[in-house]
């Protein structure tokens, strides 16, 4: 298998068509075609549905994009990493919100600062959501509340946090499960981690009692508790940020509220901009100590 006829065939994948690729590849078409039939010699399978003009990428041909997108970017990496060259082009990033709100801001800004060549995408979500999109190659790394299930994804801890409770104002102390009985749940949409943190310390029984206000912003989480709708779990570092919130904090104990942040990204890919990030996180120390990754 011909590693430029890989390049090819992705090209001719992302502009949907022979023409438009060898546009793009500085090719006649005809060239672009013997390349592609070159390839389904190769592999033993066709890797296109020919529809009068149009092409359709047949199941092994969806295979094969996966391969090849990872062939092409390690040996981008590869160039990258023997050259020493300044990372470069797109990195997507992924961060909760509470993160995203609370901590993230100067590291982005270092990084910005440092490596202006690249170009960052960050996407919020929910810790599950965000484990998925790096896994499943849509994300290169994210900011998630767990280290992840083994696999194929490696992780460094940053951030520190502090997990709490919060109610209105003039709720009693909260400092075992019954005390939360009656009081609704308001809390990210399944696949938060702090969701399930606070359904470990409650008790799977006393959670399938609470009723459970579903929301995507802290903002709005902390409004709804101020105003007595119910009570909530985040980390101190977004209450922090909302010097003006009436809401009361209580502690659970550590061994649920005491967390860290991790990184992830995919095991055995050295990404330049990845490696740079997680270089310029250790540089600042954020979480206090160091941990070798995976």
């Amino acid at each position: 298998m011909n590693f430029a006829d890989l390049q090819v065939f992705k090209t001719v994948v992302e502009e949907g068509g022979i023409v438009r690729a060898a546009r793009k590849l500085h090719r006649v078409p005809s060239n672009v075609t013997t390349r592609i039939k070159h390839l389904e010699s190769a592999v033993g399978m066709p890797l296109f549905h020919r529809d009068r003009q149009r092409l359709h990428l047949s199941p092994s041909g969806e295979l094969l994009l996966g391969y090849a997108d990872r062939l092409i970017q390690l040996s981008e990496e590869a160039r990258h990493v023997i050259s020493g060259a300044a990372p470069q082009g797109l990195l997507k990033l992924g961060a909760l919100e509470s993160t995203t709100a609370s901590r993230l801001s100067p590291v982005l800004a270092q990084f910005h600062r440092r490596f202006s060549e690249v170009r960052l995408e960050l996407t919020t979500g929910t810790n599950d959501s965000l484990v998925a999109a790096v896994a499943e190659r849509r994300l290169d790394a994210a900011f998630i509340a767990e280290p992840p299930p083994a696999g194929n994804l490696a992780w460094q801890p940053v951030f520190r946090e502090r997990l709490v409770v919060i109610s209105n104002p003039d709720h009693p102390a909260i400092t075992r499960a019954r005390d939360a009985q009656g009081e609704s749940l308001i809390a990210f949409p399944n696949g938060c981690a702090y969701r399930r943190v606070l359904q470990r310390w409650l008790g799977r029984e006393s959670l399938a009692n609470l009723r459970v206000l579903e929301l995507s912003s802290y903002h709005a989480i902390v409004a709804c508790v101020a105003a007595g709708a119910g009570i909530a779990l985040m980390p101190e570092a977004v209450l922090e940020a909302m010097p003006h919130a009436k809401v009361r904090r209580h502690p659970i104990p550590k061994a649920q509220g005491d967390i860290v942040t991790p990184l992830i990204w995919r095991e055995g890919e050295i990404s330049p901009p990845v490696l740079a990030l997680r270089e310029l996180i250790a540089e600042l120390g954020t979480t206090g100590r160091r941990k070798a990754a995976k």
